[in-house]
């Protein structure tokens, strides 16, 4: 028994869980969990499974299902026992609350409310794959789902072209195959990526290529699992300033200093404020 029952404060309690490997969860986790008042869950067959794996108690407690179509019904439920003054623990069915789960509408509801809301925090299919796809870590954005449709994902995908950063993405099996697909399409088959399924379980597996390599790949694959696609940020080709120089010259010969920048700026795909500044010292020699 690794756990300690300690008092909590009134207050909603995010409790992160493992995303695979039961044993990936804090100490502090499993006290909140013995601790808290009222437990709430996006699973409850999973976390009930996961507290029992764990020795922690139930004490007559009950688990309070939330999740996507639990509605406001089950969340005033939980606003109601935080009014009462007591602990509410919530838990999501994998890793960290919130992150491409529920629980936004809870925590907005009870901070706005006046209550303490806090974390107990844990593992993170995202932050488990940044570490291990290989590709840059100092910066990075997280998508959720691509869209089902094909126009849409396209379109989100192609929204998404230029952060500047590893791009993360949830993927289900059934869709790995079209979204890599629509990826090395949108991106270029060139861009780096990875695709990591199954993170911290028995059959865990990272596969690290270019988008184009990585959709043959899966092509005619049939998967199961969770699954996290990382896609390198883009990466724009070097530009030699005396080729900048060269080309506003020749532009400022038909055109004017404004029509000069702005031609020279779209064609090196760069930023016009410093194009215009050197057009102008040039048109003035």
């Amino acid at each position: 028994m690794n756990f300690q029952k300690v008092r909590l404060s009134a207050g909603l309690y995010f409790v992160a869980t493992p995303i695979g490997t039961a044993r990936d969860i804090t100490l502090r986790a499993l006290d909140v969990l013995a601790s808290a008042d009222m437990i709430a869950a996006e699973d409850t067959r999973s976390l009930r499974r996961l507290m029992e794996i764990h020795g922690v108690p139930l004490e007559g407690r009950y688990i309070q299902a939330y999740h996507d179509h639990s509605g406001a019904s089950a969340r005033a439920k939980i606003i109601e026992a935080l009014e009462q003054g007591k602990s509410v623990a919530y838990a999501s069915e994998a890793g960290m609350p919130l992150i491409a789960d529920p629980g936004y509408d809870l925590g907005k509801e009870a901070a706005e409310a006046g209550f303490t809301v806090t974390c107990a925090p844990g593992a993170s299919a995202v932050l488990t794959a940044l570490t291990l796809a290989g590709l840059p870590t100092d910066a990075f954005f997280f998508a959720g789902f691509l869209p089902n449709a094909a126009g849409a994902r396209r379109a989100r995908i192609e929204a998404l072209r230029d952060i500047p950063g590893t791009l993360v993405v949830y993927e289900s099996p059934k869709r790995l195959a079209v979204s890599l697909a629509d990826l090395s399409l949108v991106l270029g088959k060139d861009r780096a990526g990875a695709v990591c399924r199954e993170l911290t379980k028995k059959f865990e597996e990272v596969r690290r290529g270019t988008l184009g390599d990585l959709a043959e790949d899966f092509q005619n694959r049939s998967v199961k699992g969770e699954i996290v696609v990382m896609v390198d940020r883009g990466h724009s080709p070097t530009v030699n300033e005396s080729d900048v120089d060269q080309a506003l010259m020749k532009a400022l010969e038909t055109h004017s200093v404004r029509d000069a920048a702005d031609l020279v700026s779209e064609m090196f795909n760069l930023p016009r404020r410093p194009i215009y500044q050197k057009a102008l010292k040039l048109g003035k020699g």
